[in-house]
């Protein structure tokens, strides 16, 4: 029978053609089961499965109740009026308000939109079941203008339902509000300019939503003023110029940086004897950055040279000083005109009193000018008047090498508390060369040493270089033996081995750094020949009469030939024609191993004719 109901009732078969409402989710149901059959116009047609149409389950409608919809009435929603869809079209009802079917879901075919489609159809993008208001799934954040500042906290009426908008008119002819669209772009649709347009049409230039009395850091033109805003001014706030209890009160004066700043000098600013406004040495940037130059010092009491030309000028003009009397110097409590006479007017004496027996005391100028205090005017030449004239190495040293910090390789200095915040020794104590110097000869020539000599080490060494040393041939007499002959020309380690360097870098000689050294005594054996020279005679002179010492017969000039040794005086075999001009080796021919070793036999030596030339044989002896 399905097929023969829906012929007639063609609005059900609508609904179920299209899967809506409750008659599709039982289309598979005898319409009988729901519904009697005709019985005459009385007949309740409707057979409600739980007895009423307020216990209905609306789910089987596939649009369950929620929020408000869930308490309304169901007469309330179905009305003749709300019945728009095509299904309540094919209704044959006589009374429609008598049906159920032909609601379509969407909120305008119940509720007016307010709104007049400006907002689009989907309300549920704003609202949902609950209540109309507020809206809750609305977000101004995401319109063309997002609510900051004070308006975050305005009703919505006042913006929507203002005076000046063409409001729309409800049934009865009462204005409701508009939502869009919402002149936005100026702040004047809504509130009223001040200004009378002298400022221009754009409020948020200069305002921000947070307040009228808060500006936008730099929104404001000040330019287009008759004072432009620089430097500091700029980061000024308005009202610490302007009143903003009266509309921002009478403009105000800007002549002079006097109209608005005390003068933080109590009157000691002055140039040409006369007090001179702030910009004369101030600029705009800041009161600490000035425009009082180097140049324009120089026609002061003091005028800058050196390195006062670099030197900040809060290093000189101190704020509260001490020893001046508070509030003397004006609210800025800087020394504008401070003392100057001397350097120990600003600098303190560095060298802790060492200088102050001198005379003109520990004053810096005799050693220092206003180029720098390195290098000092002290040098050598003034040094020459002390007990330590720098000559030599000495002249080429560093000051610092014996008077700064870090005498490296020497003594440490005093601790800084006694010598002064530059921590230099100007007076030192070591003025001989021991105080510095590694003495190698450990005493030996000194004033207490075995061979003590005048003048300690300058008697051998000068202030040039250690080596070589300055004795010399001639000065080798004033140690007792005099170089002659071949002995001038011998290497001084020929004789004093000690003295040879061992290869590599040269090893320092300061007290502290000069390392580990093989001691240099330059002691001898004595004096003769026979202290460094062994005899290649062996002991064939020992009988003579000098015990054959070498110098009998040998010269300093050279062992060969024995210049002292006369044949015909000192041998027992005169040397006279034809043997003057033998040579020696002819007689003195065969050497002979003797006391281990090989040695030309000098003595004894036959000397008849026979022992060298045979025996004579007469002619015609048979």
């Amino acid at each position: 029978m399905n097929e023969r109901c829906v012929a007639c009732h063609e609005d059900i078969g609508w609904l179920v053609a299209h899967d809506r409402g409750a008659h599709a989710t039982h289309k598979a149901d005898a319409c009988a089961t729901c519904h009697p059959d005709h019985a005459g116009p009385d007949l309740k047609i409707v057979r409600w499965p739980d007895g009423s149409s307020e216990k209905f389950d609306h789910k089987t409608t596939g649009w369950p109740l929620e929020g408000k919809h869930a308490t309304t009435k169901c007469r309330d929603c179905h009305t003749s009026k709300s019945m728009v869809s095509p299904a309540a079209k094919l209704s044959k009802r006589k009374n429609p308000s008598e049906g159920w079917v032909g609601l379509e879901r969407e909120c305008k075919a119940c509720h007016d939109d307010i709104h007049r489609g400006s907002l689009g159809t989907d309300c549920r993008s704003c609202h949902d079941l609950g209540a109309w208001k507020p809206a809750p799934r609305f977000d101004h954040v995401k319109t063309t203008y997002p609510l900051t500042g004070k308006h975050a906290q305005v009703k919505c009426e006042k913006c929507h339902m203002a005076v000046g908008l063409d409001l729309p008119k409800d049934a009865e002819g009462r204005p409701k509000p508009l939502y869009k669209p919402i002149p936005h772009a100026e702040c004047t649709p809504c509130h009223v300019d001040p200004h009378a347009g002298a400022l221009g049409p754009v409020c948020a230039k200069c305002h921000a939503t947070e307040s009228f009395r808060t500006l936008v850091p730099g929104g404001f033109n000040h330019d287009k003023t008759k004072y432009p805003l620089r430097g500091k001014h700029v980061a000024v706030k308005c009202a610490q110029c302007h009143d903003p209890a009266k509309a921002w009160g009478k403009k105000p004066l800007f002549a002079s940086c006097g109209s608005c700043h005390k003068d933080q000098h109590a009157g000691r600013a002055t140039l040409a004897g006369r007090v001179v406004d702030c910009a004369s040495c101030h600029r705009v940037e800041g009161f600490r950055v000035n425009i009082y130059t180097v140049e324009q010092h120089q026609k002061a009491a003091y005028p800058l040279d050196g390195r006062h030309r670099k030197v900040e000028c809060a290093a000189c003009h101190v704020k509260d000083p001490p020893g001046v009397a508070a509030g003397s110097l004006g609210p800025a409590g800087v020394q504008i005109r401070p003392a100057h006479a001397r350097c120990l007017d600003c600098h303190k004496d560095d060298h802790g009193g060492q200088l102050a027996s001198r005379p003109g005391g520990a004053a810096c100028e005799p050693c220092h000018i206003v180029a720098g205090w390195k290098p000092s005017l002290f040098g050598a030449a003034e040094h020459a008047k002390l007990k330590l004239p720098l000559e030599g190495r000495h002249a080429k040293i560093e000051c610092a090498a014996c008077h700064g910090p870090v005498r490296k390789g020497m003594p440490p200095l005093p601790p800084v508390d006694k010598l002064g915040r530059a921590g230099v020794a100007l007076v030192v104590k070591e003025t001989e060369c021991a105080s510095c110097h590694f003495d190698p000869h450990a005493g030996r020539f000194g004033p207490a040493g075995v061979r003590p000599k005048k003048n300690n080490c300058a008697a051998c060494h000068n202030v040039v270089a250690f080596r070589p040393a300055i004795v010399d041939v001639a000065l080798h007499l004033y140690f007792n033996y005099a170089l002659v002959g071949a002995h001038r020309a011998i290497s001084c380690d020929a004789c004093h081995v000690e003295s040879k360097q061992a290869p590599g870098p040269a090893r320092s000689t300061l007290l502290l750094t000069h390392g580990p050294a093989p001691p240099m005594a330059f002691t001898t054996k004595g004096t003769n020949c026979e202290a460094c020279h062994e005899t290649p005679h062996g002991n064939q002179f020992a009988q003579r009469g000098e015990a054959g010492q070498c110098a009998s017969c040998h010269g300093e000039d050279a062992f060969r030939p024995a210049s002292k040794f006369d044949h015909d005086v000192d041998a027992a075999f005169s040397l006279k024609g034809a043997h003057a001009k033998v040579p020696c080796a002819k007689c003195h021919v065969t050497p002979q191993k003797k006391e281990g070793r090989t040695i030309v036999v000098y003595r004894p030596v036959p000397h008849t004719c026979e022992d060298c030339h045979g025996k004579h044989i007469p002619r015609g002896t048979p």
